[in-house]
């Protein structure tokens, strides 16, 4: 089973579950029977969610402070809680100042046997992302997706147009609205539509469905 890795960033730990309440809005031409709620793991950050079980697919790393930035703080929680599930590839979803932890984490976890898909970060401004995985950048504004081209990332992002807070784009995904870019094509639609096409792209049992 693939599990999906939120890394939140340094913030109120309700402006995470505001991002995955966002993410369970179906968009304006979609049946809302189409969308289930998250399975959050018991042992994640929201532990009095009714909603949460031990088969999972959604882990939540409890950043308090700059332990978003840690690398090492971020492998180990998957080490503590995933343990010998190193054939379950991993789907990383990382916000601001956690996308640092979370990409030194990604490298981390590949480098002890395990299997990254794909590596999704949030507004990860002026973070290197390189990796043998697929990565995607979601950034708050056109300024924040053309700067980050020179520090790598896939060929299919996303920018908010028009532009949104930083802290928008993870509190409220569903009203944010942009740009879909890639070498193909542009397509306008929310971040939270946005999310949903690389989930099902990199896994048919994806949480979000």
């Amino acid at each position: 089973m693939t599990m999906i890795i939120c890394c939140p960033g340094i913030h109120a730990p309700e402006f995470t579950q505001d991002f995955i309440s966002g993410c369970q809005v179906p968009s304006s031409d979609t049946s809302p029977s189409e969308f289930s709620s998250f399975r959050v793991c018991r042992h994640s950050l929201f532990s009095d969610s009714s909603n949460q079980n031990d088969s999972g697919n959604i882990l939540i790393f409890p950043a308090t402070g700059v332990s978003a930035l840690s690398g090492f703080d971020i492998l180990e929680f998957l080490q503590a809680h995933l343990g010998q599930k190193k054939a379950s590839p991993l789907i990383f979803i990382a916000f601001s100042a956690g996308v640092v932890g979370a990409i030194a984490a990604a490298w981390g976890w590949q480098l002890g046997g395990g299997q990254v898909r794909a590596f999704i970060a949030i507004d990860g401004w002026g973070v290197p992302l390189f990796g043998d995985f697929s990565i995607h950048r979601i950034s708050h504004d056109y300024f924040t997706h053309w700067s980050s081209t020179g520090l790598q990332g896939g060929q299919d992002n996303f920018y908010a147009d028009p532009p949104v807070d930083h802290l928008d784009l993870w509190r409220k995904p569903q009203t944010v609205k942009g740009w879909r870019i890639n070498s193909l094509s542009r397509e306008y639609l929310s971040a939270t539509e946005y999310l949903h096409i690389l989930l099902e792209r990199y896994t048919a049992n994806h949480a979000f469905h």
